[in-house]
């Protein structure tokens, strides 16, 4: 009893270490001890006076416990521990409590039922709704007299937190796994009582319960967004075989155990020339092997039982997936050929995509330069068509048409040599100056026929 006692005692000076730290970080005047005298205050007067001081209270609990991973809560430990500064804790954390249990945020762990069973929230939802509309009568400061209460944030947290566990260890819709494993992922008994509440509520989760030889118990949650559905024989079946399996996987265990300590015991006896006992040990070294071989081909044989149940499971996912498929077409009128066609398509137009993407990413000059610089270019080319000599000028009249085409062939060329530039340190520009100029060179426009399209 004493060193139960101790070990108690060192839990809550560990807690209350833990504590203080969190709250000099989280709270900036919390060493202040004349700024934080008016939060340890009772609420009294009008709910509106004194409702700030509760909402500051009840979010440093619900962050406090977030920082300690836990969602069960001891009043005595919020009250005494938590909170304390100069041997003094808040006035008002009584009357936060009840507060927060008349709005829902704290539950009864009273109210855990083992199996669970649908409804079991109802009254706290029924309290939380009667709080709302202020057609609660308000509960007495020594009201609660529960030892353990559930803070309802955090539970919701949790249980989020545990489907997600399963969803990124298992590939199929739903998954199995007996209550020792559930318990071991929850954090504990009570934990995972909660937390199998909270999804059977939010019919996220069943319980299961095989009652032959060996009381067998588990749970079944849904990892799609959907619902989790109705337990089957095969349900009951998997459950079997993955307690099996985890009792054949603590047998192993405890084979290489009884392995390890028989070798030592036989070398010891070797070293201390005792042939008799040597031989002993190593008649129960064999036996042991022996046993160890038919455990792990038992336990290969089970594994294999479920996954052939995971792999028809899935085919039957893809199965159903198929006749959706078909179905679609049937409706749409549409033929295999044209989906087919349009997922070449698709694959073309990703192609293109990432080559122009690739081209992007080589040509990252191309984002320095801006309009100004552009325009000063364009003038540039103006000036150097300009200048050079009209050899051939255009006649009015029928010739007007040709004069039009190589006017237009001209600008045509200047817009490739344009869109083929490699602008890289200022190369690109000098480049595209020299290609206009021969283009202008072998086709000849006068400086007249530049203004009279106009």
């Amino acid at each position: 009893m004493d060193v139960e006692k101790r070990d108690i005692e060192e839990e809550e000076e560990m807690m209350m270490k833990m504590v203080a730290d969190f709250l000099r970080k989280e709270v900036r005047d919390w060493d202040n001890e004349d700024k934080m005298k008016a939060k340890f205050k009772a609420l009294s007067g009008q709910r509106c006076d004194w409702e700030p001081l509760y909402l500051f209270w009840r979010d440093l609990i619900i962050k406090v416990a977030r920082h300690l991973h836990i969602f069960i809560l001891r009043p005595r430990h919020i009250k005494h521990l938590w909170f304390r500064r100069g041997g003094l804790s808040p006035l008002c954390l009584d009357r936060v409590l009840v507060e927060m249990y008349n709005a829902g945020d704290l539950l009864p762990v009273a109210h855990l039922l083992d199996p669970p069973t649908e409804g079991w929230r109802l009254p706290q939802i029924l309290r939380k709704a009667a709080h709302v509309m202020g057609l609660s009568s308000s509960t007495p400061l020594d009201g609660l007299t529960e030892e353990c209460y559930i803070l309802a944030p955090l539970l919701k947290e949790k249980s989020l937190e545990v489907v997600k566990f399963f969803s990124e260890n298992h590939w199929t819709p739903s998954c199995i796994i007996t209550m020792k494993k559930f318990q071991e992922i929850c954090g504990g008994s009570k934990e995972a009582s909660a937390i199998l509440n909270y999804l059977s509520e939010c019919r996220k989760a069943k319980y299961l319960v095989i009652n032959k030889n060996d009381r067998i118990e588990g749970v079944k949650v849904c990892l799609d967004p959907g619902v989790v559905s109705s337990i089957t024989s095969i349900d009951y079946n998997v459950l079997h075989l993955i307690w099996t399996v985890e009792k054949l996987e603590q047998q192993l265990d405890l084979i290489d155990q009884r392995y390890e300590k028989s070798k030592k015991s036989a070398l010891a006896s070797l070293k201390g020339r005792n042939k008799s006992a040597a031989l002993r040990y190593a008649k129960e070294l064999k036996l042991t092997s022996q046993s160890r071989d038919k455990c792990t081909n038992l336990l290969d044989r089970v594994e294999e039982v479920l996954r052939v149940i995971a792999d028809a499971e899935s085919s039957n996912k893809v199965s159903e997936a198929i006749q959706i498929s078909t179905q679609a077409l049937k409706d749409n009128q549409t033929s295999i050929e044209e989906v087919t066609l349009c997922l070449q398509d698709l694959d073309e137009n990703i192609d293109s995509l990432k080559q122009f993407d690739k081209v992007l990413g080589s040509n990252l000059a191309l984002a320095e330069i801006g309009d100004e610089d552009l325009e000063d270019e364009f003038t540039k080319l103006e000036l150097e068509i300009e200048s050079q000599p009209s050899q051939n000028p255009i006649k009015v009249g029928i010739d007007d048409s040709t004069g039009v085409a190589e006017v237009s062939a001209a600008t045509n060329s200047l817009s490739n040599a344009l869109s083929n530039l490699n602008l890289k340190e200022g190369a690109a520009l000098e480049s595209v100056t020299e290609y206009s100029v021969k283009t202008t060179s072998k086709n000849p426009v006068s400086k007249e026929a530049n203004l009279e399209p106009a």
